[in-house]
């Protein structure tokens, strides 16, 4: 190959994250509402007909789809059909830092404002319930944080052999940390409490 046709290549290329293609790619809002003369956060929580995460707390979102203009106009649609709301109620959304999960997700986390609380129609087939927060307790209240070791387990057959040192192969151990707001008896946690701390600490810079 020649220098030049290389120098066409490369430059004629957008740089991704490298093995995005093969991740899911999925969209959230972080509901805010005025409630009681100040600002709540409007939480979900998934049916527990749902095949996925039954009865856990979320925000409304899912999986952008091809219909989908981008990351943003997924997370109003999801909005939308979760709370039962029209789109004209959805204001301000902005988008904040996106998440790389170690389950093979990028999630494209906004934030925007819900006009009338009382306007939320909770769509029963995915929804449960729905609750608010205040914001204040969220930028009042740090996240207990929690660690899961990972431990890596090569599968059979896996070439050790071309390892420097073999079966005695040093492996980087891994760890996740996990997040978790208790509020009264709700329990908010995981990829929901780690997307909620970051908002936080954005408001609190």
């Amino acid at each position: 190959m020649e220098k030049e046709t290389i120098i066409e290549k490369v430059q004629s290329h957008t740089p991704v994250i490298l093995g995005s293609e093969s991740f899911s790619k999925y969209s959230v809002l972080i509901p805010l509402v005025q409630r009681e003369d100040e600002l709540h956060v409007v939480f979900e929580v998934r049916s527990m007909e749902l095949r996925r995460q039954p009865g856990e707390v979320c925000f409304p979102g899912g999986r952008i789809d091809p219909c989908d203009h981008d990351e943003k106009n997924a997370a109003i649609r999801e909005t939308v059909e979760e709370l039962g709301i029209a789109r004209e109620s959805i204001s301000q959304v902005m988008p904040i830092d996106f998440l790389l999960s170690p389950y093979g997700m990028i999630v494209y986390p906004f934030t925007g404002f819900i006009d009338d609380f009382h306007s939320i129609t909770p769509n029963s087939s995915e929804v449960g319930e729905i609750f608010t927060v205040p914001l204040s307790y969220f930028l009042n209240t740090a996240p207990r944080i929690y660690k899961v070791h990972f431990r890596a387990e090569p599968e059979e057959g896996f070439p050790m052999e071309l390892l420097v040192g073999g079966e005695n192969y040093q492996w980087r151990p891994r760890q996740l940390d996990e997040y978790f707001y208790l509020y009264k008896d709700r329990v908010i946690w995981g990829l929901t409490a780690r997307i909620l701390s970051h908002f936080t600490d954005l408001l609190k810079k």
